[in-house]
């Protein structure tokens, strides 16, 4: 993905034949076009590429959550990624854009910080009587021990590929992480597909 290319509603820049684009967005310009190409390029990059899946792994659950911030240029909008892993296998993703204004997504940042520091110090809980009950169910689990609620730091936290265009070497890093590597064939096996 594109870290330079910010697409907007683009009025200055040069309008182009309708056609290539075969009416996939509204009045389609330069810019659309440039992004579509990578996304054909990527698409074509990477289609040998799969999901690894190891036998015998174990059964802890990770989660990796993480939000782009307005990061959307024409609506302001907020982005969210999610993945889950059952031991190093990924499970279930999505990203979806919030359908509230960004705003709303600072608030749930402070409160799932809230949460962590509140599941690690359970001290602070008379003074904590403005977040909302759900929240003390986290701390609850952690003191018991059946949950571990971590901050990830941003280099290392897998659902950025889902929310944020990222420079190349990041993206591949996180791939990896998300469990995904080429598919190596042996000559039996593509000999037999064809």
């Amino acid at each position: 993905m594109s870290t330079e290319i910010k697409l907007t509603k683009d009025d200055e820049a040069d309008s182009m034949d309708s056609s290539k684009y075969r009416d996939m967005i509204e009045n389609p310009k330069t810019t659309h076009l440039e992004v579509v190409k990578l996304i054909f390029r990527y698409v074509r990059g990477t289609s040998h590429f799969g999901l690894w899946y190891p036998k015998g792994t174990g059964i802890e659950t990770i989660v990796y959550a993480d939000s782009e911030h307005a990061g959307d240029y024409v609506a302001r909008k907020s982005t969210s990624g999610v993945c889950t892993f059952m031991g190093c296998c990924l499970t279930s993703w999505f990203a979806k854009k919030q359908t509230a204004l960004g705003i709303f997504m600072t608030k749930a940042e402070y409160i799932s910080a809230g949460a962590i520091d509140l599941s690690k110090n359970p001290a602070q809980h008379s003074r904590t009587k403005h977040i909302e009950i759900r929240h003390h169910i986290l701390r609850d689990n952690v003191q018991k021990g059946n949950i571990f609620i971590e901050n990830v730091a941003f280099e290392d936290n897998i659902a950025d590929i889902f929310t944020k265009p990222l420079k190349r070497e990041v993206f591949n890093y996180l791939r990896l992480g998300l469990g995904m590597m080429e598919l190596i064939m042996d000559s039996d096996s593509s000999s037999s597909q064809k």
